[in-house]
C-alpha cells in the first residue's frame, strides 16, 4: 500500500510547489488578485507555495473546484515570506516549508502521480475547518 505524503518532508531541496485544482501548463503564470481557493468571496493577494508535497497536496485536495487536485512545480520570480496562516498560528519556525510571495510564480511542470492524503484524512481536515469556519475564526491572513 502506497502511504501518503509526510508531513514536513521536502519534497527536493530548492523544489517549490503549489497545489490547486485548476489546469495550467509549463510556463503559466500565477498571480495575486484572483479568487481564493479557500476562502469565499476574498481575492488573494498572494500566490502561496510549499517546499513539501504534505503542503502542496493539502491545497490541491482542498481547493475550491470540481476537477481533480493537481501539484506543480512552480519557480517563484520574486521575494518569498513564512506564509503566517501556518507558521504563526499552527506551526512555529516553518517546519511545512509554507511561503507566500506577491510576485507572480512560474509553473514549470505538472507533478504527476503524486500520493495525497486519504479519504478520511481529507474528511477530518475538512470537518475541522467547517468547525472554524462555525466558530469565526477561519480568517486567512492575506
Amino acid at each position: 500500500m502506497t502511504s501518503g505524503p509526510v508531513p514536513f518532508q521536502v519534497y527536493r531541496a530548492g523544489t517549490y510547489l503549489h497545489g490547486t485544482k485548476a489546469e495550467l501548463a509549463a510556463g503559466d503564470l500565477l498571480v495575486p488578485g484572483h479568487a481564493s481557493n479557500f476562502e469565499d468571496g476574498r481575492t488573494s493577494r498572494h500566490v502561496y507555495v510549499s517546499e513539501t508535497l504534505d503542503a502542496a497536496a493539502w491545497g490541491a485536495e482542498l481547493a475550491a473546484g470540481d476537477g481533480p487536485g493537481r501539484i506543480y512545480v512552480v519557480e517563484p520570480t520574486g521575494e518569498l515570506e513564512d506564509d503566517p496562516n501556518v507558521t504563526d498560528r499552527k506551526f512555529p519556525g516553518n517546519p511545512t516549508r509554507s511561503y507566500r510571495t506577491r510576485e507572480p510564480v512560474r509553473v514549470v511542470a505538472e507533478l504527476k502521480d503524486w500520493v495525497g492524503h486519504s479519504p478520511e484524512q481529507i474528511q477530518a481536515m475538512l470537518a475541522g475547518l467547517a468547525d472554524l469556519r462555525r466558530r469565526g475564526v477561519a480568517t486567512i491572513l492575506d
